[in-house]
């Protein structure tokens, strides 16, 4: 017995992306060390959250791909658990920045019938996970007490597992019952160039580009933050600022085609 997921199962399948889900700052993880180049090595580790929207169209077992429109609320109400992190490591001349997110969501789905004078009711659960890892090695382009500017280059993996159960009862006992996955695993190459300035106060601004894909891993895969922090201590400093986020991989009926974007908030600690 096959069963096709509601539009909101699907959605979700996506595995949110988003937070992909559901929560994400990752300006906090373009903090550049204000100091200049040395031999020194300085370590930044930055937690964060991502109030990102989703949208996109997503494709599973090979069926016709669901055009998906989800707020940040939308995934927050599915969400099961979600940690997001930044580590970077620089000397002020060469650096390593390493990104990882993982979003866990569950939603169900139910529709219930009378079929003559008999109650009929169909249950689905959708059970996803999502990881997205970035490792990159960085090179000081410009070093001066204004401005920090680093070139980017690395890689980017996906994960999206999806787990779809379905179970249909007539009068209050289990008639059939129908579970699938569907899974991809890809890798992505990716450049880019991340900066901060510096002004005569605690604010600064930073930033990042990236770029990547090019058929590789996905078609495509696009990372773009800005950011306005504030530099409390040496050790200590916060990040607002907006993320947007997007990658377009197809592959043997699975469709992953989504834009993740929204405000983010996050803090940085130096050792």
């Amino acid at each position: 017995m096959g069963i096709r997921p509601s539009r909101h199962g699907l959605r979700l399948c996506v595995g949110t992306a988003a937070l992909w889900a559901a929560m994400s700052l990752s300006a906090a993880a373009a903090d550049i060390t204000a100091k200049p180049a040395s031999d020194e090595w300085v370590i930044s580790v930055a937690p964060y959250a991502w109030a990102a929207g989703l949208s996109g169209d997503v494709g599973l077992f090979g069926r016709e791909s669901v055009d998906l429109d989800m707020s940040f609320s939308d995934i927050l109400d599915d969400l099961k658990f979600a940690a997001m992190g930044v580590v970077e490591a620089h000397n002020g001349t060469y650096g390593i920045f390493g990104d990882i997110m993982y979003v866990h969501t569950e939603t169900e789905e139910g529709i219930s019938r009378t079929v003559e004078n008999i109650p009929v009711a169909l249950k689905a659960t959708v059970d996803t996970e999502n990881i997205a890892a970035t490792l990159m090695g960085e090179y000081r382009l410009v070093n001066d007490e204004v401005v920090k500017l680093d070139l980017m280059a690395g890689a980017r993996l996906w994960h999206v597992a999806n787990d779809i159960s379905a179970r249909l009862k007539a009068d209050g006992t289990e008639v059939a019952e129908h579970g699938g996955d569907d899974s991809e695993t890809w890798v992505d190459p990716m450049v880019g160039f991340k900066t901060r300035i510096n002004t005569e106060t605690p604010l600064y601004l930073e930033g990042w580009g990236m770029i990547g894909g090019a058929g590789i891993g996905s078609d495509l895969s696009w990372d773009v933050i800005g950011g306005l922090g504030y530099q409390w201590t040496s050790g200590f400093s916060t990040v607002v600022g907006y993320r947007a986020m997007g990658v377009d991989y197809s592959h043997d009926g699975f469709v992953f085609d989504v834009v993740e974007q929204g405000a983010f908030v996050g803090g940085v600690f130096t050792f």
